[in-house]
């Protein structure tokens, strides 16, 4: 599964302008609204009264961050029979990939580029998997092109095996053809042995010898065997940078260079030099195999959230909004539970898994507890920017009726697809989902993907002047995009709600450090931390850890540290149970 911001996720991909009034809701201690027919909510994210935790104040593992990592972290622990407890500071779970409603208008705040939602077995998608455990399926509307906007012109461009030789004919080199032809039959045979070890099969002890090596060994085996001698020693580049491989091939049109590295920052949030070639070739093998698709899920990403959410209370998992996790208590180097900023301790037997970016994580901890060496690794680690985001409702009567959901406006090339304000990404989730909007309306996101300097907006009062003039300034790149893909019928003043997300509003809404995406770490260069620290029985997922950004990657993450926590007995069960 991919998405535009990671990973997701991502996922990439995460924040909106909610300095407007909103309603805001009582605390729940297991949520209840997740209705289909309503799959969204209503409110604020901010925490602006500290009540006391309702329910039993101790669990088995105690997860803080309903983000995507940690539900799917906490609905296996709950199929595992652990009593576990979601702690999540605002009043609707997700995280970055939660859903807010007004006005009518479900906007999703993050996630927009999904697929694999449908897979089941070994190949399938981390999420899928998870998904699967739980006994939960998100309804998909399927799709299989978008709108792109480039310096040499525009089409709707589709996934599939042929279908983007007619564009590059238009658009690129005489040898464009060619040599896009050549890096798929160079890759497109590598992808199984790139899924031939399912994401929920790792985890983060020996056991995995039990749990992935061995069972999947002759799948491995096998896969290397029909690649030939050529194909098995191109799979030794699967944990290199993806740039290798395209080097490698002597691919040199400017255009498929590009095109490759646009692909692989809306997967990673890098180009193709920063990202593995792992995850590019799954990419590949999922967009450019016959008969594959997009898919949307119904309802927008809120229902993703909501099954999952139904998944973990399906198996006793209990889920409390509005509990803010002020400190991480830690004693005789082990990590005992939490403290709420009510004052209240929720107590962890065994086990507190923390959802939050590394940056967040260590800020919940006394600073002694730390070594020096880990804290310094956390403070070097180069950051992702940040967003801006515009999220729109407005009339749809002046709209084209085959308006397409996605659109990516790439403004000049030779700057790169992760210079600020050169990329805009825009979806329209009500062309397939029209129940997001009024009837007769539709909704939009659009945003600059992991690309805001929050150097910018560091410090500024967000009542002033001057960060209404900047918020009005570095959004016009993004007004601009949605004008060009919307067409004539469309005008900004007549837009019933206009919304401008800063990385302001992601520091605020999200508490991520610096508004960032996540951990800037390039492939062949440094890898993302594992899973444990050096506080015993505390663990972390989500975007800071291997495998990294991304919905995909953050749910394979939160399966990494489910299954390490159990087992190899329950984890070789669990994978029995969905067959793989």
């Amino acid at each position: 599964m991919t998405q535009f911001s990671l990973f997701p996720n991502p996922s990439h991909f995460l924040s909106f302008n909610s300095e407007s009034p909103a309603t805001l809701r009582t605390p729940v201690f297991a949520r209840t609204s997740s209705n289909p027919q309503n799959p969204s909510s209503n409110g604020s994210l901010l925490v602006k009264d500290h009540k006391p935790f309702p329910g039993k104040s101790e669990a088995d593992v105690v997860v803080i961050g309903s983000g995507i990592g940690g539900l799917c972290c906490a609905g296996l622990l709950a199929r595992y029979q652990q009593d576990v407890l979601v702690l999540e500071s605002h009043d609707v779970p997700g995280g970055a990939a939660h859903s807010f409603e007004i006005k009518g208008y479900k906007f999703d705040s993050g996630p927009s580029l999904f697929s694999g939602f449908q897979s089941r077995g070994p190949q399938a998608n981390p999420l899928a998997q998870v998904l699967d455990a739980l006994g939960e399926s998100v309804p998909c509307v399927n799709y299989d092109s978008w709108m792109v906007y480039v310096p040499e012109g525009e089409f709707l461009s589709r996934i599939g095996p042929t279908e983007f030789y007619k564009d590059l004919e238009r658009y690129a080199g005489p040898n464009a053809t060619q040599e896009w032809k050549k890096l798929l039959d160079a890759i497109l045979p590598l992808s199984s042995a790139a899924m031939a070890l399912p994401p929920l099969s790792i985890r983060g002890d020996f056991g995995v010898l039990s749990t992935a090596a061995a069972r999947y060994a002759p799948s491995l085996l096998k896969s290397f065997l029909q690649m030939g001698p050529q194909g098995a020693l191109g799979a030794t580049k699967l944990l290199r940078p993806f740039s290798e491989i395209v080097d490698s091939l002597e691919l040199k049109d400017p255009f498929i260079r590009n095109w490759v590295d646009l692909l692989a920052f809306l997967l990673a949030g890098v180009k193709s030099n920063g990202i593995l070639s792992a995850e590019m070739i799954y990419m590949f093998a999922e967009w450019y195999k016959p008969g594959c698709s997009l898919e949307y899920p119904l309802h927008g990403t809120g229902a993703v959230v909501d099954a999952l959410v139904r998944g973990l209370q399906k198996f006793g998992g209990r889920l409390s909004l509005r509990s803010h996790v002020e400190e991480i208590v830690v004693e005789n180097n082990r990590a005992t539970g939490v403290k709420l900023r009510s004052g209240q301790f929720i107590r962890a037997k065994k086990a507190v898994i923390s959802n939050a970016s590394m940056w967040d994580t260590s800020n919940l901890l006394p600073k002694e507890v730390l070594p020096k060496s880990y804290l310094d690794k956390i403070n070097t680690t180069p950051q992702c920017e940040s967003f801006m985001h515009l999220h729109l409702g407005f009339d749809a009567e002046c709209i084209q009726k085959d308006l397409g959901i996605h659109h990516i406006v790439v403004n000049d090339w030779s700057r790169g697809v992760d210079a600020d304000q050169n990329v805009v990404l825009i979806s329209v989730p009500s062309v397939l989902s029209p129940d997001l909007a009024p009837p007769g309306k539709h909704l939009l996101h659009a945003y600059t993907p992991g690309t805001e300097p929050f150097e910018l907006w560091e410090g500024l009062d967000r009542g002033s002047s001057e960060y209404k003039q900047l918020k009005a300034e570095r959004s016009e790149v993004m007004w601009r995009a949605v004008e060009r893909a919307l067409g004539p019928g469309f005008s900004r003043e007549k837009c019933e709600v206009k919304l401008v997300g800063t990385p302001l509003t992601h520091k605020r809404f999200l508490r991520r450090n610096r508004g960032t995406y996540g951990p800037a770490i390039e492939a062949g260069k440094n890898t993302f931390p594992g899973h444990s620290t050096p506080i015993s029985q505390l663990y972390c997922c989500g975007d800071s850890t291997f495998p990294g950004i991304g919905v995909p990657a953050v749910a394979a993450s939160g399966a990494i540290v489910a299954n390490s926590l159990v087992s190899v007995s329950q984890h070789s069960q669990l994978l029995d149970a969905i067959g793989i």
